[in-house]
């Protein structure tokens, strides 16, 4: 047998001395260990280098002694040798999916006192490790109540971690850069989002978010003054119940609770992140029997941000023959389409007064679009009037809803997001949450999930100078490892950065190669194009955004680093598209076709224009004959891109 077979090691000297267990992926090259004696606590080495040194795992309750140690082994460890493969319903990064990982139980109980039991369940993939903790019911009549949850990451002080840092009281819309930061000058109050991608060394590098959040708040990154010589240790921060503190509740349960999935992708580099289908394939097989209603696409969209949108009849109507003309299934109408929201008159089932809603979907129905609607999320839970809505938005035939503003995560707000993508999914509603915490694979269980946001995205534009070029470089390899996110790409009022500043009708600090290949690198089954009709129709590249799909049968990353460049190839049926964002700096870069099947193709490509310096709205449009495995050599300037598509020679 070889050796990525399961190594089990179990070394048991006395009822409560040290128990040592190793598991490896199932090529070997990941190994946990975890250790329990007096203290819970576990390692990780990748090609034999250890990447997170001892840290600490348990749980403290409110009125309890904390549980992290202690242990006895009540079971004999069950090791099996597992793989699955699975069809998402919506392709975000592949047309099929098909993992291996190898999987261990631990049955604990402590050995004295109340004698609590706790089951620590690990997988190992050849792409990372996961982990969760079951936990049970106590003695006690009444709720257990967790108020900290003692996961650890100790890594060395001097690793680079891009942290994108949220407000210490857990209540944002998740939407910060991810600034490169040495873990050792982190502060110690720091609340660090998920996904936090650390670079140990130039060969190996992780990056740490969790999956299958369940009736259970999000988690941040910490900073901890403990741990070894050399090492920082990052903690674990749960988002606090509402009316509780740092140091309070965190999340209830009654008889049995299992934890979302700790996850740490491993690799020698940070772009093969971007391929996994870790966060998806740890969440449950899909729940709905019909599935045939769900239907990923473009989206046009009357947002202030592309100019002077006003809640009009014909101004909805134009923005549906912008989708019409270019063939997108789909417009959203966004905010006041009910008139005020958030106050206490907001009735999310009767549009606003100078609206004709049958006359608008009539029309839109003979344009073959469907709409979207936009609410506000204290408007929807007036009452549960969701319930009421969603019923009466199947029976106009809205395709889905935009539901914005929860800016929360903790264990009231994750089941709430459950309750709402389930009474959606019984209307054949579709979903994309704005002003949300970040993806964690929610989207396989309900597929009617499409995307959500949880990403600063380009709406920042209208407002700031923060969305640079390294910003939406970056973003390719830390917010988009969680899964789907709606950045709204498709500004075309393109200037340089030095011209820039926030204006109406809003600017964007990038080429229109770069705006262009946002479609093909981010993620999001649902794209909203935030542009205006005006500055779109008849411009340069707008051609393109007719070809672009939003799933996808395979994803490939070619080459880049976070806040430099970066480059991806993704399958269509038979046509390949590419995709590459610059910086701020100019360069060159050249690519392996070889992820093309043998064969000469027809590539037509939009690049950067000679004077894209300048005119940063000028493009390149040439189509030209490739044989697979040819060097394609792409040149950007700063803030520039390239798009191309790959067709089979006939």
């Amino acid at each position: 047998m070889k050796n990525y077979l399961i190594v089990l090691c179990l070394l048991l000297v006395s009822n409560l001395s040290a128990q040592q267990w190793q598991i490896a992926s199932p090529d070997g090259k990941i190994q946990m260990r975890i250790h329990s004696g007096e203290n819970l606590g576990y390692s990780v080495s990748y090609n034999g280098k250890t990447l997170v040194c001892d840290s600490p795992l348990g749980f403290e309750f409110k009125g309890e002694k904390p549980m992290s140690g202690g242990f006895t082994l009540v079971n004999t460890p069950s090791m099996e040798a597992k793989s699955d493969t699975w069809v998402p319903v919506v392709k975000n990064k592949h047309g099929k999916v098909k993992v291996s990982w190898n999987e261990m139980t631990l049955a604990l109980k402590e050995g004295a006192g109340d004698r609590r039991r706790m089951d620590f369940i690990v997988r190992v993939y050849d792409d990372g490790i996961a982990f969760r903790y079951q936990l049970y019911g106590a003695r006690k009549i009444g709720d257990r109540q967790i108020t900290r949850e003692l996961t650890g990451f100790s890594l060395p002080v001097n690793a680079i971690g891009w942290a994108a840092k949220y407000k210490r009281n857990y209540t944002s819309s998740q939407e910060a850069e991810f600034v490169p930061t040495r873990l050792g000058v982190l502060p110690v109050d720091t609340v660090v989002g998920l996904p936090f991608l650390v670079e140990i060394d130039k060969q190996d590098y992780i990056a740490i978010t969790e999956a299958h959040i369940d009736d259970y708040p999000g988690f941040y990154i910490g900073k901890s003054d403990g741990g070894q010589e050399g090492s920082q240790m990052l903690v674990t921060k749960l988002s606090p119940l509402p009316g509780e503190k740092e140091d309070g509740v965190k999340a209830r349960f009654c008889e049995k609770k299992a934890t979302p999935w700790r996850v740490i992708m491993i690799g020698n580099h940070p772009g093969k992140f971007i391929e996994s289908e870790l966060v998806y394939s740890l969440n449950p097989p899909c729940a709905l029997d019909d599935t045939s209603w769900i239907k990923p696409g473009m989206c046009a969209w009357d947002h202030w941000w592309s100019g002077e949108v006003k809640m009009e009849t014909n101004v909805i109507k134009e923005y549906i023959d912008f989708a019409s003309e270019q063939g997108w299934p789909y417009m959203l109408i966004d905010w006041q389409w009910y008139g005020p929201y958030n106050k206490v008159e907001a009735d999310i089932t009767k549009p606003a007064p100078q609206l004709n809603m049958p006359e608008i979907l009539d029309y839109a129905r003979s344009k073959n679009v469907r709409c979207w609607l936009w609410l506000y999320c204290t408007d929807v839970n007036k009452d549960d009037s969701y319930k009421e809505a969603f019923a009466l938005y199947e029976k106009w035939g809205i395709a889905g809803v935009k539901i914005d503003f929860m800016d929360r995560d903790d264990q009231d707000m994750v089941n709430w997001y459950h309750r709402i993508v389930k009474e959606a999914a019984k209307h054949k509603l579709m979903v994309n949450f704005h002003g949300a915490y970040k993806p964690d694979g929610m989207e396989r269980t309900y597929p009617n999930l499409l995307t959500r946001e949880g990403v600063m995205g380009g709406e920042y534009s209208k407002f700031s100078a923060r969305v640079t070029p390294e910003h939406n470089v970056t973003l390719a390899f830390t917010r988009m490892l969680a899964g789907p996110m709606d950045y709204t790409p498709g500004g075309f009022l393109n200037v340089p950065m030095k011209d820039f500043k926030p204006q109406t009708p809003t600017t964007v600090p990038n080429t229109r190669c770069a705006e262009l290949s946002k479609f093909v690198i981010y993620n999001s089954p649902l794209t909203v194009m935030c542009e205006h009709p005006r500055y779109a129709l008849g411009q340069p590249g707008i051609d393109f955004l007719k070809l672009v799909p939003t799933v996808w049968d395979d994803t490939h990353f070619l080459a880049g680093y976070p806040g430099e460049y970066v480059a991806l190839a993704k399958r269509s049926g038979e046509q390949w598209f590419i995709g590459a964002m610059n910086n701020s700096t100019k360069r060159e870069i050249r690519i392996d076709t070889s992820f093309l099947p043998e064969g000469n193709y027809e590539l037509t490509y939009w690049a950067d224009a000679k004077n894209t310096s300048k005119q940063p709205t000028q493009v390149s449009k040439k189509t030209v004959c490739i044989s697979s495995g040819k060097l394609l050599k792409i040149k950007m300037g700063s803030g520039g891109g390239y798009v191309g598509v790959f067709t089979p020679a006939k």
